[in-house]
C-alpha cells in the first residue's frame, strides 16, 4: 500500500485498557497504521466532520474507524448513524468493538451501515483473542479506490 493511501485507524473507546488491549494487538499482528484515539464522542466527531461540523475535513482521507457503543457523552449508535450519513465518512468501515450483545442493537448497527460487530468477551484472554483476529482482517484489509 503506498503512503498516499494509508489508512488512519480512529479509535473511539473510553475504557484506556480496552484501547491499550485493542492497539497492542492490532501492532502484534503486524498493522503499522497510524492510530488515533479518542475517548469521547464529541472529540472523535469533531476530528471527523471538523469544527463546521460538514465532514469536509474527511474529504481525501482514508479512515477506518473502531467504535465502542457505549461513551460517555453520547452513544455509538449516533456517531455511526453520523459517520454513514455524510458524504465524506459514509464510505469509511466501521468496526463496532463493544460489550452490547442484544440482537436489537447489533441488527441496528449492521442497518446503519456498521461493517463489523465484535462483541468484547467479558474475558481478557477471549477478548485479545476478538482483537489479534480484528488485526489480521486489518492486515490484509484493502481501501477501495474512491470514486
Amino acid at each position: 500500500m503506498n503512503e498516499a493511501r494509508a489508512v488512519t485507524i480512529i479509535m473511539v473507546e473510553d475504557d484506556e485498557g480496552h484501547a491499550r488491549l485493542i492497539e497492542k494487538n492490532i501492532r502484534r499482528a503486524g498493522v503499522n497504521n497510524e492510530i488515533i484515539p479518542f475517548t469521547n464522542g464529541t472529540e472523535a466527531l469533531t476530528y471527523l466532520f471538523g469544527a463546521d461540523g460538514s465532514g469536509e475535513a474527511s474529504a481525501g482521507r482514508h479512515l477506518l474507524i473502531l467504535l465502542d457503543l457505549n461513551l460517555p457523552d453520547m452513544t455509538g449508535v449516533d456517531i455511526l448513524e453520523k459517520v454513514k450519513s455524510n458524504v465524506h465518512t459514509k464510505r469509511s468501515p466501521v468496526v463496532v468493538l463493544t460489550t452490547t450483545d442484544d440482537t436489537r442493537e447489533i441488527q441496528r448497527c449492521y442497518d446503519l451501515g456498521a461493517n463489523v460487530y465484535i462483541t468484547k468477551p467479558v474475558n481478557y484472554e477471549g477478548f485479545a483473542n476478538a482483537i489479534r483476529q480484528l488485526g489480521l482482517f486489518f492486515s490484509v484489509m484493502q481501501v477501495p479506490e474512491t470514486a
